[in-house]
């Protein structure tokens, strides 16, 4: 009997990663985020046409399992599922939302608290089958501690404040290029504003070792322990597992915070599509 063709994506603010498992090969594609609170089922369909079947070719997928950012309410689950049914209307399509994707990537049929920091941020408590508890995602404008959007968002306040060193702002400017009023208009008059922010970070990354930097990094990731990690009880016994481009790029500070609140550090993935192949494929 000839194996399902399975399709599995893990959709972001900023990007989209399919994997196609048709027995034992595995082959990877990319397309933009897909966000149900950004684009339409109509606009999510047309996407996806455009730029992931030509990459498919002639295959056709036999399981979808679709984890996106956003996918937490049943209103934005039904809109995806409408847009992939339209395109694949004979394959059986799973829609669940983003931090379900980093839990099973990461605790596969294990017990742990499972966190996502990468544009956005978002944690839970995964009893090795479900997710049983989970701190409210309050989005890029009242939450998002510790992600990208939050982090690139410190490092503008510190240009903008002036509160960057000499050293600093022309380190910033001789990268970015950007005046107030440029900064403003993408903030509060341009769509995405989210990955825009994100799109600061690796300014980070390039200027480890500096205090300021260092302050952000640190001061911005202890906040998400303390305002998401801390509500649950189970992080004083269960491993504390990381996802996504800021825990991936900056995992030394995780370490080191772990090791200061005496906590479990767990698995850290750059993403969790090779935790999720292999949970797919049992």
């Amino acid at each position: 009997m000839a194996s399902k063709v399975k399709l599995v994506a893990d959709s972001g603010s900023t990007k989209t990663e399919w994997c196609l498992m048709d027995g034992k090969e595995r082959r990877t594609f990319f397309t933009q985020g897909m966000s149900p609170y950004f684009l339409t089922s109509l606009q999510i369909e047309e996407l996806v046409r455009a730029e992931l079947l030509p990459q498919l070719g002639d295959t056709m997928p036999d399981l979808v399992f679709y984890y996106g950012t956003g996918c937490g309410t049943e209103q934005n689950r039904k809109l995806v599922h409408k847009s992939l049914h339209g395109i694949w209307p004979h394959a059986k399509i799973e829609v669940n939302h983003d931090l379900m994707a980093a839990a099973r990537a990461l605790c596969g049929h294990n017990s742990g608290i499972a966190s996502i920091l990468g544009t956005g941020s978002n944690s839970c408590y995964y009893d090795g089958k479900e997710i049983v508890k989970n701190n409210p995602g309050l989005g890029f404008i009242l939450g998002d501690e510790g992600s990208g959007a939050f982090l690139g968002k410190k490092v503008v306040q510190y240009y903008l404040y002036q509160t960057f060193d000499d050293e600093m702002r022309f380190r910033f400017e001789q990268k970015f290029n950007v005046t107030q009023a440029d900064i403003l208009e993408s903030v509060y008059r341009q769509p995405l504003p989210n990955r825009y922010l994100a799109s600061f970070t690796p300014f980070l990354a390039e200027n480890r070792g500096h205090y300021m930097i260092e302050n952000i990094l640190e001061d911005g990731l202890n906040e998400f322990f303390f305002t998401h990690l801390y509500k649950y009880s189970e992080s004083w016994t269960s491993p504390l597992h990381f996802t996504g481009s800021i825990a991936w790029h900056f995992r030394d500070i995780l370490e080191e915070l772990c090791q200061l609140y005496e906590l479990q550090l767990g698995r850290i993935l750059k993403n969790p599509m090779d935790g999720l192949a292999v949970y797919h494929e049992e």
